[in-house]
């Protein structure tokens, strides 16, 4: 018998409680941390070399009438510098399109502590309330915090917590509020990288509304950013280049912290054009993945796990911190059914992958994804048992 899809399996005790304590763990490790000075500020009240100080930086500029400026960074390093009040080490630039000023210049009117907490807060309740309101059941909101990529995000302050709400909730609302879902797609364009297959999904899915409301967010987004603020936007695409060039031919920040396939193989000395080549290949193969999935009549809960695992595997660009994304995932999978016992196996070890990250120096969420896409494959493979044609008894 299959269970209807509108009744929510309930999550195993035994996993609350252990997320639980992983969660105590996380916050006992934020205080001592923080009480220690030695995560966001220092003792004298001046913030630490964490990206978080990118965005407050950058919200700053722009306060003071320069927000082009933020693109340069050599000037956004010696304003880091006169923050910290010492010499960082490497660059914490701004990479986000003009959209994202949004964001940032709110934050850089609250003091950098104040605003550096109450950005993770708000940002991981988001993604919280997202991933339950996914899995239709509120005990998730305590796995997704638990998940090794919760604390990678939170450390730094990044936007990976926010890259998953608007993910979850546009995928939530593609039927019911097609308008609002192609809106909250176009909001993601400021990290443009993780959009690639939202178009594919769209359109084979047969989800045009949705897909001309992103589109016309997107247009929308840029033509008020060419209005308002010309400068920004053509420093932002100037900077483009330079950061592909920093970032993944050159490695300046280590390739083992690109959790992707061309991180992978740069990392084991694979040349930057192999590297490229062979991540083209993966995303060649995740687009047809997405497009046969969307275009299939699987449950749509199945073909939105598969498309947010893909988002992570198709990029190049991808960091630890955009690994919320993954308990989107898993969410979409468990709302589709409960896990089998092989499933849950297979969920536990992408999960232990991606704790690994935090003592290896290896892009282990790529690992991470690949076992999130075998348990995916998992379930379309029993979705496709069950609707096969059931050989009749004499």
């Amino acid at each position: 018998m299959v269970r209807s899809p509108e009744i929510s399996p309930r999550l195993p005790p035994l996993a609350l409680v252990a997320a639980a304590g992983i969660v105590l763990a996380y916050l006992a490790q934020f205080g001592i941390s923080l009480a220690g000075h030695g995560w966001i500020a220092d003792a004298s009240g001046r913030p630490l070399a964490q990206d978080f100080l990118s965005f407050w930086s950058a919200g700053r500029m722009a306060l003071n009438g320069h927000p082009a400026t933020a693109y340069d960074w050599p000037a956004m390093h010696a304003f880091q510098q006169q923050l910290m009040g010492h010499e960082p080490r490497g660059y914490l630039g701004w990479a986000y399109p003009p959209l994202f000023f949004l964001v940032a210049i709110p934050l850089a009117l609250i003091p950098y502590t104040a605003s550096f907490l109450i950005w993770v807060s708000a940002t991981l309740a988001l993604y919280a309330a997202a991933v339950a309101r996914v899995a239709r059941e509120r005990g998730a909101a305590l796995l997704a915090c638990a998940a090794p990529a919760a604390l990678g995000c939170a450390m730094p302050g990044q936007n990976g917590f926010l890259s998953a709400a608007l993910i979850a909730a546009a995928l939530l609302q593609l039927e019911a509020r097609p308008l609002l879902s192609g809106m909250l797609l176009g909001l993601l364009t400021y990290k443009p990288h993780l959009g690639l297959l939202f178009p594919v999904a769209l359109m084979f899915g047969g989800y045009w509304r949705v897909f001309l409301s992103a589109a016309a967010t997107a247009i929308l987004i840029l033509t008020l950013s060419w209005l308002t603020a010309p400068d920004s936007l053509a420093a932002f695409a100037a900077h483009l280049g330079s950061m592909s060039d920093n970032f993944l031919t050159q490695g300046t920040a280590g390739f083992f912290r690109q959790q992707s396939l061309y991180g992978l193989l740069r990392m084991s000395g694979v040349g930057d054009h192999a590297a490229f080549l062979a991540q083209g290949v993966l995303l060649a193969s995740m687009v047809l993945f997405v497009g046969w999935l969307w275009r299939s009549t699987r449950p749509l809960a199945l073909k939105c796990a598969g498309l947010c695992t893909a988002t992570l595997l198709a990029t190049p660009y991808l960091y630890f911190y955009d690994f919320p994304i993954l308990s989107v995932a898993i969410a979409f999978l468990w709302r589709d059914g409960a896990f089998s016992r092989r499933e849950a196996w297979i969920v536990i070890a992408s999960q232990l992958a991606m704790t690994a990250f935090l003592f290896l120096d290896a892009p282990m969420g790529f690992a991470g994804a690949l076992l999130a896409l075998l348990a995916v494959g998992e379930r379309i493979a029993a979705t496709a048992v069950r609707a096969a044609p059931q050989p009749r008894t004499a």
